[in-house]
């Protein structure tokens, strides 16, 4: 779950890790989605795929690549977006070979 990095943690009993983030990394990508008559904000598809790319040390780049493969495979978020949220990720220069690879 990410939270600001001036964020207090929250306590709770559930297995969940938090990440801090800030500035457009924090708020770019949000979506809001209303599920049973709640509003959660959850990142887009493109977000997610980037900040697995930035993670891929702790889950593995085997994770980060089925993301790519699968975003890509089901058409929901273009290379544009991709691209946008790997900058703001910072981690532009890690996914170019990947998507460079896709595209050809």
């Amino acid at each position: 779950m990410a939270i600001d990095v001036k964020a207090h943690l929250p306590k709770t009993n559930l297995p969940i890790k938090f990440v801090r983030f800030s500035g457009s990394a924090l708020s770019d990508g949000v979506e809001t989605h209303r599920m049973d008559g709640m509003e959660i904000k959850v990142y887009c598809l493109a977000k997610t795929v980037a900040d697995c790319f930035k993670y891929r040390h702790k889950i593995g780049l085997d994770v980060a690549l089925e993301a790519l493969r699968e975003c890509r495979k089901s058409g929901r978020c273009s290379i544009d977006d991709l691209w946008r949220y790997a900058k703001v990720c910072r981690v532009s220069n890690v996914m170019m070979p990947y998507i460079e690879a896709m595209t050809v």
